[in-house]
């Protein structure tokens, strides 16, 4: 299985509550509608004192490159494209494995 990270920003001046309700709310029936697309999960960032530099991370999930391809080359994916205009001011992403480490090493 390969994830698509993808790191999010809002756009300048649109509240966390704005950003949410598009996000989380509205979003993921677009997501969902992306042929071959196998998972997908938001981590948002916490409200905190700290201003971050991102607002959230998306994985979605495929089983391979090539389907990541053929997703991001549908009309789905133009419609969800559009979506993101309303609410989203950058994205940076990348293509990744997933690779569980064992942080629980018997000692000797």
């Amino acid at each position: 299985m390969v994830k698509v990270m993808v790191v999010i920003r809002r756009k300048d001046g649109m509240d966390r509550e704005t950003f949410l309700g598009h996000w989380t709310a509205a979003h993921p029936a677009y997501v969902a509608k992306l042929p071959g697309i196998r998972g997908y999960r938001q981590n948002i960032a916490i409200d905190h004192r700290k201003q971050w530099p991102w607002d959230g991370i998306a994985e979605l999930m495929f089983d391979s490159v090539k389907d990541v391809a053929i997703a991001f080359d549908s009309p789905a994916a133009a419609a969800l494209f559009k979506h993101e205009e309303d609410f989203l001011a950058s994205t940076e992403w990348f293509i990744a494995d997933e690779h569980d480490v064992d942080l629980f090493v018997p000692e000797d």
